[in-house]
């Protein structure tokens, strides 16, 4: 498919814009029309001028822009500076082949337009998508990072320069308790579950591991070869001949099992709720209440759904260090269980949580990160130079700083926890 310029949205009958300069031909009109369709404006008030129109390169997916405008009439208009998110990046095949995640982001920003919605989420101005080709368009306000007592944006999986970790992360875990069990409890629009409906059989094949049991291992093996050429990187307990032999043998019983663990993980009714998939610190914006109590919005909502909310606590935790996952995640995990109860969830048993966010753990490692030693190799030539996880050289690469940190927390949680050992329990 060659590059299109306008579609007509699958909601509103107008035409939106595909890509940046396709905005750019008319900003003014568009953004006029598009808000007093969505109803963020009013018929009587006009964007009468675009004050800043910056592009960015910034995400996995489509193109990223940012906007300041003025209206006619200031007062009941939406936020003057915007962000504006693209499905769509026709200069990356790779990045516009996500375009579709942008569907579910579009129906909870028109969901959370309404009242009483449970967590801080972007203002929604506009919100748009066509289904056919998977162009769509989201108008958000524009977080203001390090203002108006919002704290500064913290980097996905720099834990290292968050201050008081626990205090940020419990604030998450908080979030996304808040909105799953607002879900259950019925708290949100009835037409919630129809906008995201739950389909196990889809649920379980969405993240499949790419790979054999053969192909697992052989990985294995080269992970080994990852860890003794670059034992500085990693911690000790997972570069040990012995933990790489027993996770070679575990990897062939996870691929034998692989429909079993889906249908453990699906097959939980109590656990299946709306969540965000992705909720790292890089993905909040933080304040403090007039209680003083920190809180949190959540932004970049791509594949939000409902989902064994176990997935949502691997999405939020899987930035956090070792230490902290051995210190607080048991203690998270209660944590949103109660809150998942107080706002209107079943109530849960948080041992048997514990043991789905282990499972999810495995299953998305094995899925995602069996690959990542060349990752890092490719990302960094000179990687035989690099003195630790905290050389700058790592550290200001994100690619590479995030594979080796997902790839360290996901063998650590496979030491620690024995998911071999655990996931023969799963078995019975």
């Amino acid at each position: 498919m060659g590059v299109v310029d306008w579609v007509t949205g699958d909601t509103t009958g107008m035409g939106i814009p595909a890509h940046v300069g396709a905005l750019g031909t008319r900003p003014e009109a568009f953004l006029t029309e598009a808000f007093r369709a969505s109803g963020a404006l009013s018929a009587d008030n006009a964007v009468t001028a675009v004050t800043r129109f910056d592009e960015l390169s910034v995400g996995g997916t489509g193109s990223k822009l940012i906007l300041s405008v003025t209206y006619a009439h200031a007062e009941g208009a939406p936020p003057r500076d915007l962000f504006v998110k693209f499905s769509r990046d026709f200069s990356d095949p790779l990045r516009d082949g996500s375009r579709y995640m942008l569907d579910a982001e579009v129906r909870l920003a028109l969901l959370s337009r309404g009242p009483n919605f449970p967590i801080a989420v972007p203002r929604c101005a506009f919100a748009d998508y066509h289904g056919e080709t998977g162009t769509g368009v989201l108008i958000t306000e524009r977080i203001h990072y390090g203002s108006d007592g919002i704290e500064p944006h913290y980097a996905k999986c720099r834990d290292d320069e968050l201050p008081d970790q626990l205090d940020h992360y419990r604030a998450v875990i908080t979030a996304l308790a808040r909105l799953s069990g607002s879900h259950r409890g019925g708290s949100l629009p009835e037409r919630t579950g129809a906008l995201f409906p739950f389909d196990p059989v889809e649920a379980g094949a969405a993240d499949r591991f790419p790979y054999t049991a053969r192909q697992l291992q052989n990985r294995v093996a080269r992970y080994g070869v990852f860890a003794e050429r670059y034992p500085r990187l990693l911690p000790d307990t997972i570069t040990t001949p012995e933990f790489i032999g027993s996770w070679a043998e575990d990897v062939v019983l996870f691929s034998e099992n692989e429909g079993r663990i889906q249908d453990f993980l699906q097959g939980a009714p109590d656990l299946v709720a709306l969540c965000h998939w992705n909720a790292n610190i890089d993905n909040a914006w933080f304040w403090r209440n007039g209680d003083g109590v920190r809180e949190c919005g959540l932004l970049d909502w791509g594949r939000v759904g409902q989902m064994n909310v176990a997935r949502a606590l691997y999405g939020a935790l899987s930035g956090a260090g070792p230490a902290f996952w051995r210190e607080h995640a048991t203690d998270l995990v209660e944590s949103f269980a109660a809150e998942y109860h107080r706002c209107g969830g079943p109530e849960v048993d948080a041992v048997e949580l514990r043991t789905h966010l282990d499972m999810v753990t495995a299953t998305m490692g094995l899925a995602y990160l069996m690959d990542a030693p060349p990752l890092i190799q490719l990302e960094l030539p000179d990687l035989d130079d690099v003195t630790g996880p905290t050389d700058p050289r790592l550290t200001s690469n994100e690619n590479a700083r995030v594979l080796l940190h997902m790839m360290t927390m996901f063998l650590n949680q496979w030491q620690t926890r024995d998911f071999g050992t655990m996931l023969r329990d799963v078995l019975g």
